[in-house]
C-alpha cells in the first residue's frame, strides 16, 4: 500500500482508486490482501455505493489541518490558495458537496483529471493550469506533512 507519510495527497487518491475499483470489480479482493483489507474497511464504513473509508477521511482531515496550520502562517501558501479559489469554487458548485474544503476539491479536480486521462478525453489549457496550481499545493503540503512526521518519530525516539 502506499505510504501516507511519504506522500498524503497520493495516499488519498490512491485510497479512492482502490475504492472505486472495488465497487466496479469486489471479486478481485477474493485473491489480494490489501484490496480485501480494503473491501472489508469499505463494508464496515458502509460506502460500497459511494464516500470514502475513514482511513482516506482521516488522512484527508490531517491534510485539511495542515493548510489551515500553513495558512495562518504562510504568505505564499495563503497567495497560491487564494489564486486557486474561484476555480475551486466552480468544481464545488458542480458537484453534490458544494461546502468540501478547498483541500478535498484540490484531490477531487486530480483525481477527475485521472479519471479523464484514463478515458483519453481532452483536458483544456485552463483545467491543466488549476491542476499545476493544485498539484503545486498538495506537493507542497504532502512535503510538510513527511518532515513534521520525521521530526514527530525523531522526538518519540529521543524519549525512549
Amino acid at each position: 500500500m502506499k505510504n501516507k507519510r511519504e506522500n498524503i495527497a497520493e495516499y488519498i487518491l490512491y485510497l479512492w482508486q482502490l475504492e472505486d475499483y472495488l465497487r466496479a470489480f469486489p471479486e478481485m479482493a477474493d485473491s489480494n490482501e490489501e484490496l480485501s483489507d480494503i473491501l472489508r474497511m469499505m463494508h464496515a464504513d458502509d460506502v460500497m455505493d459511494g464516500g470514502h473509508i475513514q482511513l482516506a477521511q482521516i488522512a484527508l482531515k490531517e491534510l485539511e489541518q495542515l493548510s489551515d496550520d500553513i495558512l495562518a502562517q504562510e504568505a505564499t501558501y495563503r497567495a497560491a490558495m487564494i489564486r486557486i479559489t474561484p476555480a475551486l469554487n466552480l468544481l464545488k458548485a458542480r458537484t453534490d458537496r458544494p461546502a468540501m474544503s478547498n483541500i478535498e476539491a484540490c484531490l477531487v479536480l486530480l483525481y477527475q483529471i485521472m479519471m479523464l486521462r484514463l478515458q483519453k478525453r481532452h483536458i483544456s489549457a485552463e483545467t491543466a493550469e488549476v491542476q499545476q496550481q493544485a498539484t503545486s499545493m498538495l506537493q507542497y503540503l504532502s512535503k510538510t506533512y513527511y518532515k513534521q512526521a520525521e521530526l514527530t518519530d525523531d522526538d518519540d525516539e529521543a524519549t525512549l
